[in-house]
């Protein structure tokens, strides 16, 4: 089974051919792993860059920043749902601490 790593590694090379066969600088690839951060992200990316052919380093740092503030979006609802599910389960079980009067 292959580790983190080795996939991020593997799908960043993946994005920064994809933008070199565009014609942009490595250095653009290199830089929009960075900032996306997940190799699900970056293959969001790749396939945008395969379908669109953008012509515009513009155009592909948009995109960039579209695929990042959706994934950004997604953490922060998923972390939402779980404080409300913590809280749900507050409100129904309590503290877990028993009123005792003597």
């Amino acid at each position: 089974m292959e580790t983190k790593h080795i996939i991020w590694n593997r799908t960043k090379e993946e994005l920064v051919k994809s933008i070199e066969r565009l014609g942009f600088p490595a250095e653009l690839g290199e830089a929009a792993a960075r900032h996306l951060g997940s190799p699900k992200a970056m293959e969001r990316m790749i396939a945008y860059l395969d379908y669109v052919k953008p012509r515009k380093e513009e155009l592909v740092v948009d995109e960039m920043l579209a695929i990042r503030s959706e994934v950004d979006a997604w953490r922060e609802k998923k972390a939402s749902e779980e404080a409300n599910i913590a809280y749900n389960e507050l409100l129904y079980y309590g503290l877990g601490v028993e009123d005792t009067e003597d």
